[in-house]
């Protein structure tokens, strides 16, 4: 464990609805919900923080939240406005640091190690960034302070909105020990149900089980459950991440039934996911299927395929091919996605061979 690292956590607040709020001045100091409509099908992609009063939630079905609180403002997201915002607050970043890691729009950790602006101190750049996001942007940002990704993370979720919280290295394993596991950053709920039932309800509880028994249970994520429930994350703060994957989906209106029906959607998701993947500069090998049934049971289906998923005229085939094993034309389907992922840079060679995903199988 390196305990010299200073790493910062920066996650702006309610990010999406803030921008709206600062954009439009009739939504300020109003339960906003950015999303879907109530009377769709859609979620709530955020909300304000006069919604979540209200037990409104991201996620949340948007006709959930509507019964929760009926006089909220509904907004449909302007990706576009969040992404500015967020270029700009990327810009600040890099006034203080080169080292920092955006994982989303609205979050990114800073490795200030080595900046000797505010005499060094990682709590006084954290409060500078802040008060520079707030001055340039007019909006809110929460930071946490500790020596590695997994605390800082944590720390920048403690007194939000605008907060600023510290985890010294001589506090992270007993703040660790204390923690409930599902507040651990990277344990969902699926997993934080596997541990209640081995009886695994705190930090502490995680570190007391032997790294053996953790990997039996959990694979290669029991090294990593056996490290943060000690407080040690050596994961480094990179500023050149590759995604792991790139998805699109869609929610209908009504329920489709129709088998022809799905695989033309499904083609125009995957075109649109691929011209997703070709905006980043990178190609995909595997492509996945997603299907929730109107009893929202869900599924997926993928291929991993040799060589790279092109828009060939025998992409169909493949999709086809995926929905053989599924009840595709028997059950009504409420929602359809496609992923791409196994995704690595587009080197852009000459010689590069297009997929024929018809010849793949």
């Amino acid at each position: 464990m390196n305990s010299t690292r200073k790493i910062i956590h920066i996650d702006m607040d309610a990010f999406f609805a803030a921008v709206e709020q600062r954009d439009f001045p009739q939504y300020r100091n109003k339960p906003l919900i950015v999303g879907g409509a109530p009377d769709s099908r859609g979620v709530v992609a955020t909300c304000s923080y006069e919604a979540r009063q209200y037990g409104v939630h991201s996620a949340m079905s948007s006709a959930h939240a509507y019964r929760l609180c009926p006089q909220a403002i509904f907004v449909k997201p302007r990706f576009e406005a969040y992404q500015e915002a967020s270029i700009a607050i990327r810009k600040i970043f890099a006034e203080y640091t080169d080292l920092f890691e955006p994982v989303s729009l609205d979050e990114a950790y800073l490795d200030v190690s080595n900046v000797s602006l505010h005499q060094g101190s990682a709590t006084l750049i954290a409060k500078a960034i802040k008060a520079t996001i707030k001055q340039e942007t007019q909006l809110i940002a929460s930071a946490g302070v500790s020596y590695n990704k997994f605390l800082a993370k944590i720390a920048s979720d403690i007194n939000k909105p605008d907060g600023l919280y510290l985890i010294t290295p001589e506090q992270g394993a007993c703040f660790a020990e204390q923690l409930p596991v599902e507040k651990f950053h990277g344990i969902g709920k699926a997993t934080s149900t596997k541990m209640q039932s081995l009886g695994i309800k705190t930090g502490k509880d995680l570190k007391d089980q032997p790294l053996e028994m953790l990997q039996h249970y959990f694979g290669k994520a029991g090294l990593h459950y056996y490290n943060i429930s000690r407080g040690i994350d050596n994961r480094p703060v990179s500023n050149y991440r590759i995604r792991k994957s790139i998805g699109v989906e869609m929610t209908f209106q009504q329920d489709i039934q129709l088998k022809q029906d799905a695989l033309m959607h499904l083609q125009s998701l995957l075109e649109k996911a691929l011209s997703k993947v070709d905006e980043k500069k990178l190609v995909a090998h595997t492509l996945t299927v997603k299907i929730k049934y109107h009893d929202f049971v869900q599924i997926t289906r993928s291929r991993t395929l040799p060589d790279i998923i092109t828009a060939t005229s025998s992409l169909g085939f493949i999709l086809e091919d995926l929905l053989k094993n599924t009840d595709i034309g028997r059950r009504n389907v409420r929602l359809l996605g496609i992923t791409l992922s196994s995704l690595k840079n587009n080197s852009g060679q000459a010689d590069r061979r297009q997929m024929d995903l018809f010849n793949s199988y």
